[in-house]
């Protein structure tokens, strides 16, 4: 690997580069990009897939940070530090606190304000930015990192690619990338209880109700179920994964349009069978006081109150919310010990509804005028998608926060602790150091995402990857075009708000599930059916055009 001298000019290190990379990007599609010769100051020549990338003179680039509350960001944290050492890179952090991180992303791109690096994007976020132009086309660069495309090749993700897609053949989001699906999201339950009452943890949802109902009748003045993740709308993680569970995703994971696959077409999500079923499952939980009413709308700290004064016995969560909020929690009740069981399975069979990829990183428009614009790719490429960026994103720096095991693997320092894993040791790996920290250590290998996963997870994880990935996760691709966008921007903002309103009401009783056509009649009241004849022809124009 050879490192362009600092002493060369710029315009040196773009001839240099330019035998080598051409004085075009190509993107995947191998349409040509813009002319990047004046583009590449900084950048290593020859960088590959594997390769260490370094800067060739120090660089400087924004970026949006989620300041996540649990591990606050700080300016001395060692990830700044080390990261500058390896790449020569340091970062003008722009830090949003998580509650605000979407409204204020979406406030600096339309002002033109956007840091150049915008990770920490759920797909299909990147579309309201996409006709403006204040967004790359990444998909147009992506010859300028070999990591990314390697394990996108290897990893056969090219069907997942295309969902990203736009009516432009191109994607404008560098999605986080795992080798294999992780669900993490699931049911926590009290396994004392279930102990207790004799009773095995729930593998259907069926049990569940069964499961409910026998906490009930032990404990009739309590609601055995609340729930949290319930702001700012209804209980997204539980629509999520119920819906989930019906072939017809809420909450965190809806979608208006959801692919069936049987039919060669898509429906609208909210106004199926399927998503009918779930609402009256629910519906049935409140009707008999199996599920606590105010678990829609409640604050995350009053579902967990309610979890910790043994109020609730079971609620939604991920690994994380059982090792660093139930469990600390409960701590001064030993007697209450927690689980998160294998999601429970519905009406869609034995499904993952995990897509294999994460939220990614936008690209400012403004990039594409820096003179190191090749540099940031390279920097984005090695710390997002190379094996080296990702083991350092998530696990730091040998003998400070881990140590090579006898297995030659990474291992937690013996005075460090990450997710309860060494919960006396006075350092934490996210909080002190800033690695692992919810920004940069996203996707990757099994033994990467799962390093720091407990025994009990390793085997929650062990069950669901032997499920077969849900057929509505990769549907085929059926992006609008400027004009549709636009339109049906306004159609889905309608849509959802009436979905989430009337699908709550229906749950909580406020409205009789006798009235469900009615309902559907006022989604098309809304534009429903255009909305849906828009998608469509979306995907019928899109096969046609791109096959």
């Amino acid at each position: 690997m050879y490192l362009l001298s600092r002493r060369r000019s710029a315009v040196a290190a773009a001839a240099a580069l330019a035998l080598t990379l051409g004085l075009t990007a190509c993107g995947d599609d191998n349409e040509p990009g813009k002319d990047l010769s004046e583009n590449m100051t900084a950048a290593m020549e020859n960088y590959k897939a594997g390769d260490q990338f370094k800067a060739t003179e120090p660089v400087k680039f924004s970026i949006l940070l989620l300041n996540n509350a649990n591990y606050p960001v700080k300016a001395d944290w060692l990830f700044w530090k080390e990261l500058e050492k390896r790449t020569n890179v340091t970062f003008e952090q722009v830090a949003v606190p998580g509650s605000d991180y979407n409204q204020k992303r979406s406030v600096l791109i339309s002002a033109g304000d956007a840091p150049l690096i915008i990770p920490k994007t759920y797909h299909p976020d990147e579309n309201a930015f996409v006709s403006s132009g204040a967004i790359l086309p990444v998909s147009d660069y992506i010859d300028f990192m070999p990591n990314y495309k390697d394990k996108v090749e290897k990893w056969n993700l090219g069907p997942e690619i295309n969902t990203l897609r736009q009516s432009d053949g191109k994607y404008y989001l560098l999605p986080g990338v795992h080798e294999k699906a992780w669900q993490d999201y699931s049911l926590v339950v009290r396994t004392d209880i279930l102990t207790e009452l004799g009773l095995q943890e729930p593998k259907t949802w069926d049990e569940v109700y069964s499961m409910l109902k026998a906490m009930k009748a032990k404990y009739p003045n309590q609601y055995p179920m609340t729930d949290r993740y319930s702001q700012p709308k209804p209980t997204g993680n539980l629509w999520n994964i119920l819906g989930s569970s019906y072939g017809a995703p809420g909450g965190w994971g809806f979608n208006h349009a959801t692919w069936d696959a049987s039919a060669g077409k898509y429906f609208y999500t909210a106004a199926s069978d399927k998503w009918k079923e779930w609402v009256t499952f629910l519906n049935k939980l409140v009707a008999e006081k199996l599920m606590d009413p105010e678990a829609f709308t409640q604050t995350d700290d009053q579902a967990r109150s309610k979890m910790a004064t043994g109020k609730s016995f079971v609620i939604t969560g991920n690994a994380q919310a059982v090792v660093n909020d139930y469990r600390p929690d409960a701590a001064k009740t030993p007697k209450m010990t927690y689980k998160k069981i294998p999601l429970p399975i519905g009406p869609a069979g034995e499904v993952n509804p995990a897509s294999r990829l994460e939220n990614g990183v936008m690209i400012s428009s403004k990039a594409k005028e820096n003179k190191n614009f090749v540099a940031m790719l390279q920097l984005i490429d090695w710390l997002f998608y190379s094996d080296a960026g990702q083991e350092f994103a998530k696990w730091g720096v040998e003998g400070t926060t881990f140590v090579k095991g006898a297995s030659g693997k990474p291992e937690l320092a013996p005075d460090v602790n990450a997710v309860g894993l060494h919960p006396n040791a006075p350092k934490h790996l996210q909080k002190d150091f800033g690695f692992y920290n919810g920004v940069f250590a996203y996707g990757g290998k099994p033994e990467l995402v799962q390093a720091f996963f407990s025994p009990e997870e390793q085997e929650y994880q062990k069950v669901l990857n032997a499920r077969q990935q849900a057929p509505w996760v990769v549907p085929p691709p059926a992006p609008f075009s400027d004009e549709e966008r636009e339109q049906a921007t306004l159609w889905e903002t309608t849509l959802r708000d009436y979905v989430d309103q009337q699908t709550l009401r229906f749950i909580l009783g406020q409205r009789p599930l006798s009235e469900w056509d009615a309902y559907v009649n006022e989604l098309k009241a809304k534009n429903m059916d255009q909305y849906m004849e828009l998608q469509q022809k979306a995907y019928e124009r899109y096969k046609k055009e791109h096959g």
